[in-house]
């Protein structure tokens, strides 16, 4: 028997897939960085960060209309994401940010980001996405 958000999970999987996404692609993505090593040597070397790829699973997201952030977590720890709307989709077509991430992706969705490191007036070391690869769609929530 499957709990309400697993049947969620699956339409939005279904939903994914209408859109011509592929929740589950067999291909790679390559990464040139972890989180820790951003973490750590950022602030000595912030010209070094200007192109990451990362990968990792999506555990938080704060979605505030045409900007969003969300925390990342790959192998080595955790980074804050930051997701503008004219950034990730600069053309005309905003799917990809007000469907697939907004409303499509879930906590525990494992993701590939490609962007530049900056710090937040906060003082929060982030990436700013340039694009966003949905890798595998977790159909079951996060205990």
């Amino acid at each position: 028997m499957l709990s309400e958000q697993e049947i969620v999970r699956i339409q939005k999987k279904e939903e994914l897939e209408a859109l011509g996404i592929n929740p589950y692609p067999a291909a790679t993505f390559a990464t040139n960085t972890s989180t820790q090593d951003i973490l750590v040597n950022y602030p000595a070397d912030p010209a070094c960060y200007q192109q990451v790829a990362l990968a990792g699973r999506l555990m938080s997201r704060r979605i505030m209309g045409s900007a969003s952030f969300a925390e990342l977590q790959d192998a080595s720890g955790k980074i804050q994401l930051y997701v503008h709307r004219d950034t990730l989709c600069p053309d005309e077509d905003k799917t990809l940010y007000n469907t697939v991430f907004k409303k499509l992706m879930d906590i525990g969705d494992i993701v590939g980001v490609h962007g530049h490191v900056f710090k937040t007036k906060m003082g929060t070391i982030s990436v700013h996405v340039t694009q966003l690869t949905l890798l595998t769609k977790a159909l079951k929530p996060l205990p």
